[in-house]
């Protein structure tokens, strides 16, 4: 059964951002015709489906994937549609078009029962200092290698600026004081940013099991480990496996997160 879908105009939250991705001149001349919006702002919008269906239930315990296919361009308008699936209708098939192409697929579903994962799952720790970030390589991403993001405080300022930037219309964030789950998928960017030195790169996707809220006045990081690190079709990918934390001791999401480190225009 299709549920009615949502539309977002588009908004590049990282104009500004070390990754020159989102940089209008440098992903042209990667092949884009303008700066990339960020993926997990992507995420932030197709999040909006599984929470008007579960509401907070769903940031309590729901479950997710997404897969970028193609490029969502500033000011562009992106519509989110969502296919209820499953025998009981307990799962959506979500997907993301803009200008008459296919960007983003994915799904949600609300597992029965909330999962308690250990926050000792990943050593945690602190990322160096930007200065001090080695370049990416398969030599500073091994397998096994440790990611780390520097603490993020969400205040109230924070949490509604970033609704704003989404344009995120559900007023269940504002009205409970919740942390949207795209600012969680963001923690797992930083963990990567943070912990190595990156030309202009691509996140392609994400799995995440959310375990609790995080609430507006938490500080949230985030703890990883590389699960791969890997060459396909002349691209180098990393990924890996990371935790969510609220004050440094409350599960808030595991996420598998990938992405492309050092895109072939990049190779030398």
């Amino acid at each position: 059964m299709a549920m009615s879908p949502y539309r977002v105009i588009a908004y590049n939250t990282a104009h500004a951002s070390e990754n020159k991705i989102h940089d209008d001149s440098v992903a042209r001349r990667f092949g884009f015709t303008g700066a990339l919006v960020p993926g997990v702002e992507v995420y932030a919008y197709m999040m909006h489906l599984p929470v008007e269906r579960w509401g907070r239930a769903f940031l309590e315990r729901g479950a997710a994937e997404c897969r970028f296919a193609a490029p969502v361009y500033d000011g562009e308008t992106a519509e989110i549609a969502g296919v209820a699936e499953g025998e009981q209708g307990d799962a959506i098939g979500i997907e993301v078009t803009s200008q008459g192409t296919r960007c983003a697929t994915g799904s949600a579903h609300l597992p029965a029962k909330s999962a308690s994962p250990s926050p000792d799952t990943f050593p945690s720790g602190q990322p160096p200092s930007p200065e001090d970030r080695k370049e990416a390589s398969e030599t500073t991403l091994p397998v096994g290698g440790l990611l780390h993001a520097r603490p993020l405080p969400v205040d109230r300022e924070y949490a509604s600026n970033y609704l704003k930037d989404v344009r995120e219309t559900d007023g269940l964030y504002a009205r409970e004081g919740l942390v949207h789950p795209g600012i969680v998928l963001r923690l797992c960017n930083m963990a990567l940013l943070q912990s190595v030195r990156m030309g202009p790169w691509i996140h392609v996707g994400s799995a995440v099991r959310n375990h609790g809220v995080a609430m507006v006045g938490q500080t949230l990081t985030a703890n990883g480990r590389v699960t791969g690190n890997y060459e396909r079709k002349g691209h180098r990918f990393v990924e890996f496996d990371a935790l969510v934390l609220a004050d440094g001791v409350t599960p808030v999401a595991s996420v598998r997160h990938t992405a492309i480190y050092r895109p072939r225009q990049a190779a030398g």
